[in-house]
């Protein structure tokens, strides 16, 4: 590659830490796409007081609103395009060819937008021009624009060598350093899945790329079918756009369109970091031909195609061979079978092994890229390893659903409960509903109704109020634990539900994960004891309290005058759970709500 010599840096009048400055890094940004995969390598210079980082607009993006805004709620030093043509930088950081990136003087460090290369140069059907490696991107005036094309994987450079020798004598590969970040967070996993509320559900995740072709263009209905169909306690649904997708449709109008789904549970995710976190947490992913899927099969995560083709995928991609070898979602078919299938038959390295066409160099491209930076900017490099920062713990809204339709099956002391947001569509069983939450109409057509006991009054605190939540969220909507003067006992509260809700037969109040009282049409109380399963060597998981409770309601109309105690044998979610079911103390009636 050609050595370049740096501009002399431009004088520095401030006094203190910034005399110290060498060097201006001018980190050129075309759209949120391109600012995400910036951000992911900005730990090359983290550190050393010597680069100083600045940042500006490429003009021309259809997809530049949300980049100038995530710069500005960083606090980001920005300058305007005019002002950046005119020098005063020393290195210019790009993740995207597109646009007149050579107005701007200095060498080039030009980084991937995505993972791989594997759509066609847009309009450009006809041939296999990959889109970021085409001559007319990478070209100005006959001569290559970046002084180095930093590559993830041998393959990208060997397909760059037949576009251009010249290009591909600038160019290096050094990896992915969004990868890296993924495989540094695995650790963090069950950080992440506490935070989302995924409990012991496996978490399905739809990836969506942009644009015609995209799933979320052609089938705008999967999310809430997914919230629809797959059991409440037994999945967790969240959806990953495409930051272009953010941009042009925007936060307002994405939650609005996706509003039914997200009242059923579905968690929609970020367009930075937040993404990687939830694919990083995920059991199974559903993808179209976005290269965004190459992540979590690198990861080795069981994915499930949803691709139904076109003329934007190139044949031999490594997104198009991963395509090629995981099963396929069938629309006319119920979701659930087809996703446990994915789950049970994926065989450990199986798409772990597809992706390493995408991907070399794993775990040293912040290394590798910050050697190349520090020699075009003429400087040796900080001393002392690079870091990679591992995934921030996701903080996604999520709604619980305030009613269910619950289908309960018993077959003498063993009782199975599936539960389905009571909005997403008839599945049949009683409703249950949650005092406090629910709306008057689901209220009055629910056959149980529970409450569950403030943290400030449970009989086994937690901690937090999250021991009551799914969510990780006060069930009240109140943060500050404080006390309240109107509470209800467990025997008046059930007593005045059952009196004015007809339709309700189990009024229930859930005091902890472990112990629930409950009076079903007008009897005695009872009360109600939860074990989980064993789960060894898994980590222990607890059900909701709530989906035991439609268990007892069940095997209760069922079961005329039983014989208590009573051991029943529960399934929720598709785990065991053992529940004690006897009559309720004095302890029990006054406790609080």
């Amino acid at each position: 590659m050609p050595s370049h010599r740096p501009q002399a840096p431009s004088p520095v009048r401030e006094s203190g830490l910034t005399e110290r400055v060498e060097r201006t890094v001018l980190y050129a940004v075309r759209s949120a796409t391109a600012l995400n995969r910036l951000l992911d390598a900005l730990p090359v210079f983290a550190g050393d007081p010597r680069v100083r980082p600045v940042f500006t607009l490429v003009p021309g993006s259809d997809f530049s609103t949300d980049a100038l805004a995530v710069l500005d709620g960083a606090g980001a030093r920005t300058v305007p395009w005019a002002e950046a043509v005119r020098g005063g930088h020393d290195l210019v950081v790009a993740a995207s060819p597109n646009g007149p990136l050579h107005e701007l003087p200095g060498p080039l460090v030009l980084l991937p937008h995505g993972a791989g290369f594997n759509k066609r140069l847009p309009h450009s059907s006809a041939d296999d021009s990959a889109s970021g490696l085409h001559p007319r991107q990478l070209l100005r005036g006959g001569a290559p624009l970046a002084s180095l094309h930093a590559l993830a994987h041998p393959a990208q450079l060997a397909r760059l060598a037949q576009e251009s020798a010249d290009m591909a004598d600038r160019a290096a590969v050094v990896g992915d350093p969004t990868l890296d970040r993924m495989l540094a967070s695995r650790t963090r996993r069950e950080r992440y899945r506490n935070a989302l509320g995924t409990g012991g559900r496996r978490l399905v995740v739809m990836v969506s790329t942009w644009g015609p072709e995209s799933l979320f263009e052609r089938r705008p209905e999967l999310p809430r079918r997914l919230t629809a169909e797959l059991p409440y306690d037994a999945y967790q649904v969240a959806l990953v756009l495409h930051p272009n997708l953010h941009s042009r449709l925007g936060e307002f109008a994405l939650r609005q369109w996706l509003a039914p789904a997200s009242a059923a549970g579905l968690l929609l995710a970020r367009p930075y970091e937040e993404w990687a976190a939830l694919l990083t947490a995920a059991d199974c992913a559903l993808t179209d031909h976005g290269s965004a899927a190459l992540y979590p099969a690198a990861l080795d995560l069981p994915l499930i195609g949803c691709y139904e083709g076109g003329t934007e995928l190139l044949p031999a991609s490594p997104m198009a061979g991963l395509l090629a070898r995981i099963p396929r979602l069938t629309m006319d078919e119920p979701l659930a079978p087809q996703l446990d299938s994915a789950v049970v038959t994926h065989r450990t390295g199986d798409t772990s092994a597809l992706a390493a066409t995408a991907f070399a160099e794993q775990g040293r491209s912040l290394e590798l890229l910050r050697a190349r930076c520090y020699r075009l900017l003429g400087l040796e490099p900080h001393p002392g390893p690079v870091g990679v920062r591992p995934l921030p713990v996701p903080r996604i809204g999520q709604e619980r659903p305030s009613a269910f339709a619950a289908r309960v099956e018993v077959c003498g002391n063993t009782v199975s409960v599936a539960r389905h947001p009571l909005n997403s569509g008839p599945h049949g069983g009683h409703v249950a509903a949650e005092d406090g939450l629910a709306a008057t109409q689901e209220m009055r057509s629910a056959g149980l109704i529970h409450r569950r006991a403030r943290a400030a009054t449970a009989r086994e605190p937690y901690g937090s109020d999250a021991a009551w939540s799914d969510t990780g969220r006060s069930d009240t909507g109140r943060s500050d634990g404080a006390w309240s003067d109107a509470v209800w006992t467990v025997a008046g509260w059930t007593s005045y539900i059952l009196e004015h809700y007809p339709a309700c037969r189990t009024a229930a109040a859930v005091l902890s994960h472990r112990r629930c009282v409950l009076r079903h049409d007008g009897s005695a109380l009872l009360a109600v004891s939860i074990t989980a399963g064993p789960s060894q060597p898994e980590p222990l998981v607890r059900p909701d309290p709530a989906a035991v409770l439609s268990a007892v309601h069940g095997w209760l109309d069922a079961t005329p005058d039983p014989a208590l105690p009573t051991t029943l044998d529960c399934l929720v979610g598709g785990r065991p759970v053992r529940v004690l079911v006897t009559y309720a103390t004095d302890a029990d009636a006054h406790a609080e709500l």
